[in-house]
């Protein structure tokens, strides 16, 4: 099932986290990942994908069966305070033109929400860094995928949650569940990798990939008092956007989408965009995306790099794209946010 190839790439990166007792800083240099490890595992036609990778469905009734652990085995220290508010994007130091893109990868209960292996490809092919932000549930119903991204060195995972739950709507258990039944999710997968890599004769480079998931995005970008204070305890930072890149996407053409980043986007920017099956553009808005951010002198870099590159900005309560304009998903969205549409 698995190919050995003789390449090799590291990528390195830091993490700023505060402890717990309040302290200084601490710096936490790892990489994201391997080109070795990514090409002992799999062949480039397995890494390419199928038309397959693109199928969505709705499921006779919705999942909410747990992984097979529920409490993550890595814990993190807590996050500092500058970063307990929602990060919208970081001013870089010098204005340097740095961005992150970003991707998520969310699957309410009662879906299969597919893989958009063309963006994939399309990053890989370009040498181009992204972050994703893989739901539990997606994680586990798209095993090979997830961790073909988590070995890949361009690209970093982060959490969002285990079927996209509303966490304005929930409270502290719901929200702890969602979040820690996607850090399991994660480390079950990093096994499992690991083993393979084990006997692959390549055991090391599992070293290079992330052992927990350490950043996470808000379903719906939906939060209340709480939220911050909870997610905060648990180490990890919410990564929220500053360009919601897939605005209107029914309504715009794709040429239009382009144009909509471009007068959007600045240096530090977050762009939110999708890497299931769900949108419909965004495999066609970002091959002509990227060239042109690349010829304005856009350099792209993962969540985490950028967070080392300057102070972050922060809001409150998230949002879409203004203050307010994701309020109507409470009442969409059955379940807390975990079902589909409210018919």
């Amino acid at each position: 099932m698995f190919a050995f190839r003789s390449t090799f790439f590291i990528l390195v990166f830091s993490l700023f986290f505060l402890g717990a007792n309040g302290g200084k800083n601490a710096i936490a240099s790892d990489s994201f990942g391997s080109q070795t490890l990514l090409h002992a595992l799999w062949f480039d036609e397995q890494l390419a994908g199928s038309d397959s990778d693109l199928a969505r469905a709705t499921l006779p009734e919705p999942d909410f069966s747990p992984p097979l652990r529920t409490q993550p085995l890595h814990f993190l220290p807590q996050v500092q305070p500058a970063r307990q508010q929602i990060i919208t994007r970081v001013a870089p130091d010098g204005d340097r033109k740095v961005m992150a893109l970003t991707f998520d990868l969310c699957e309410r209960a009662p879906h299969l929400a597919g893989y958009q292996k063309d963006i994939i490809n399309y990053l890989r092919s370009q040498g181009v860094k992204a972050t994703f932000f893989a739901g539990g549930k997606w994680m586990r119903t798209h095993p090979e995928k997830a961790m073909q991204l988590m070995a890949d060195p361009l690209f970093e995972v982060g959490n969002h949650a285990w079927t996209h739950g509303n966490f304005a709507l929930m409270d502290e258990t719901e929200v702890r569940k969602q979040v820690d039944w996607t850090q399991a999710q994660y480390e079950l997968l990093y096994e499992e990798m690991q083993a393979w890599a084990e006997k692959r004769g390549v055991g090391r480079e599992m070293g290079k990939v992330p052992p927990s998931l350490r950043l996470v995005r808000l379903p719906y970008g939906r939060n209340n008092e709480d939220t911050g204070d909870i997610l905060a305890s648990m180490g990890l930072p919410m990564i929220q956007w500053s360009v919601e890149g897939e605005r209107d996407e029914l309504e715009r053409t794709v040429d239009q989408l382009v144009q909509w980043n471009l007068d959007k986007v600045q240096p530090g920017a977050i762009i939110l965009m999708h890497a299931n099956a769900v949108p419909q553009k965004t495999h066609l808005l970002v091959p002509q995306l990227v060239p042109q951010l690349k010829a304005r002198g856009y350099e792209f870099v993962t969540v985490s790099e950028l967070l080392a590159m300057g102070p972050v900005v922060t809001v409150i309560d998230g949002y879409f794209d203004q203050p307010g304009d994701n309020l109507y998903v409470d009442d969409l969205f059955g379940g807390k946010g975990t079902l589909g549409p409210i018919k």
